[in-house]
């Protein structure tokens, strides 16, 4: 039995509190529907009538098209905003392009790359930092997989997905690579495509936590086309920023990152981390990354995934409208690479129906 082929919607959202575009032509990305049927073979998915899914939580019915966006909700204080359910929010869509919600808080279950920058002189600090690293990992569910890829110029996924963290604790050592460029952004992209290989599972988030000095000489692929391959495959980069030091005005100064490189965390969901300033680099306090991994897992496990059903009728090459708020007062959410906000719109548009 051969898989439905995925419709292709091209999706945006606008805060309604600037009534702009926000230079969202930047942000425009296709999201593919995730149709999943239940002859596929994976955790958690009926695959006869007589059986019952082990975790009816990770079971999209037959043929459901389902749009899902990671959001975050916080309050007047900036703080996060725990136990909403569905009650909470409220929903307009006067074209009824969508059949219903699905609304889960928090994150138990992750595709979880880590892609290690291996091209100077950072490399014994990130294999000093594997056990925290692993330890991350280790306290999200035993359905959670991790993989491991290193890059220089070119880029090597030392360690491809599993479930057992032993594998991936030794992609975290290195081989010494000699007068390498650093492709950082080609080694992002090719960090978007190991999660190919695996099943798609409504309630997995996608994560990649990319770990470099900022510096990229050798990339073909612009940070802009990375950034929106992101956002299409809902896939978000944590950014941590081992700094290098160069002499600026007669005073040593925190080399800045390529451009994009930011933004690779920022425009998608995720979150950058400058870990030291000049003071810490040149002291002799050694780095500990692991304050920063568990506010990775603090603010991952504060998120909630919002999904729509998408209605049949909306698919008739035509765009679409629908707006998402938030009932309780004084809290906002933000959703893709937008701000806060109490309520943000939402476009769909499918293809143009072929004519048989």
């Amino acid at each position: 039995m051969s898989l439905p082929s995925a419709a292709l919607y091209t999706v945006c959202f606008i805060s309604r509190a600037s009534q702009s575009l926000c230079n969202l032509h930047f942000y425009l990305a296709k999201f593919a529907l995730l149709l999943l049927v239940v002859c596929v073979p994976q955790p958690g998915l009926a695959q006869t009538n007589s059986q019952k899914p082990q975790d009816d939580d990770d079971v999209v019915r037959v043929s459901t098209d389902l749009l899902m966006f990671p959001i975050r909700v916080r309050d007047g204080k900036g703080q996060a905003v725990t136990g909403l359910v569905e009650k909470d929010l409220r929903l307009e869509d006067k074209d009824k392009a969508t059949s219903g919600l699905y609304f889960k808080s928090g994150v138990d279950r992750v595709a979880l790359v880590f892609a290690l920058d291996s091209s100077g002189s950072i490399q014994d600090v990130i294999f000093q930092q594997r056990d925290a690293a692993i330890a991350l990992f280790d306290r999200f569910s035993d359905r959670s997989s991790i993989a491991v890829l290193q890059f220089a110029e070119t880029s090597d996924l030392v360690a491809p997905f599993n479930r057992d963290s032993s594998a991936a604790a030794e992609g975290f050592r290195f081989h010494f690579r000699h007068n390498q460029g650093t492709a950082i952004f080609d080694a992002a992209a090719e960090s978007i495509t190991t999660f190919a290989s695996l099943p798609k599972v409504r309630s997995e988030r996608q994560i990649v936590i990319l770990i470099s000095d900022g510096l990229d000489n050798a990339s073909s692929i612009k940070p802009n086309s990375v950034i929106a391959q992101a956002l299409e495959k809902r896939i978000s980069f944590y950014v941590i920023h081992l700094p290098l030091l160069e002499p600026r005005d007669g005073h040593l100064a925190v080399r800045p990152p390529s451009n994009g490189f930011r933004d690779l965390a920022e425009k998608t969901g995720g979150k950058y981390f400058l870990i030291q300033n000049v003071q810490q680099a040149l002291s002799s306090t050694p780095i500990d990354l692991a304050p920063i991994f568990r506010a990775i897992e603090e603010d991952l496990k504060s998120q909630y995934l919002l999904g729509f059903y998408i209605s049949e009728s909306s698919k008739d090459g035509r765009r679409h409208v629908f707006s998402l708020s938030l009932l309780p007062p004084g809290i906002k959410y933000s959703v893709g690479p937008l701000g806060f906000s109490r309520e943000h719109k939402f476009h769909v548009q499918s293809p143009t129906p072929t004519k048989k």
